[in-house]
């Protein structure tokens, strides 16, 4: 195998196997032993591609958390030829909830899981997570703004606050289901998303 190749699969390991474990134990409970029992990898073939745990982190926000919400969220809104404005508001926070899996629901949102534990106290952590978020906000702002111009959404909605509350909303409702254990929390969450959906429609 060429010897690019194989450096670009060990980074890849490394960080694909950090991100399940970071997820699992959270980050500070995670260590660099545990990685590299996990990957299997020597010293010194871990220390030749990452230097220590934060560059771990900023790359498996970069590579894994933000494809996360590119392709849950962002695509969906960028690649919509069909859907007017509000369904595809319902669709996109909706339809991404229904079909989380056992250990999804039990664990939460592993870049909101992140940005509880480390964004309000590590800088190394604080710029490419608020980017991650900005991407995410960007994008949907754009949307309800589009639905205002296409008369698809009230005139009276503020788009950037909209975008918000649908935002912090759909992630405080998978932060607190953790501690709940119980599907209703998310059944109640679609309820008031429609609900908000419609309210701001027209």
């Amino acid at each position: 195998m060429d010897q690019k190749v194989k450096s670009e699969n060990t980074r890849k390991l490394i960080i694909d196997t950090s991100f399940d474990i970071f997820y699992k134990k959270g980050y500070h409970n995670t260590s660099i032993p545990d990685i590299m029992k996990k990957t299997k990898l020597t010293k010194g073939a871990f220390y030749h591609h990452f230097n220590n745990k934060i560059d771990i982190g900023i790359k498996v926000i970069e590579n894994i958390l933000s494809k996360r919400i590119q392709e849950g969220f962002i695509k969906p809104l960028l690649e919509n030829k069909t859907r007017k404005t509000p369904e595809l508001l319902h669709y996109v926070f909706s339809e991404r909830i229904k079909g989380f899996s056992k250990e999804e629901k039990a664990q939460g949102c592993p870049a909101n899981n992140l940005i509880n534990e480390i964004g309000c106290n590590s800088h190394d952590f604080r710029k490419p997570l608020q980017k991650l978020i900005d991407n995410w906000h960007n994008v949907l702002t754009k949307t309800i703004q589009r639905g205002i111009d296409l008369n698809e959404i009230s005139k009276k909605t503020n788009a950037s606050s909209a975008s918000t509350m649908l935002i912090c909303s759909f992630e405080g409702t998978r932060g607190i289901r953790k501690i709940y254990d119980d599907d209703e929390l998310f059944k109640s969450y679609l309820r008031a998303v429609k609900s908000y959906i419609k309210s701001i429609s027209i």
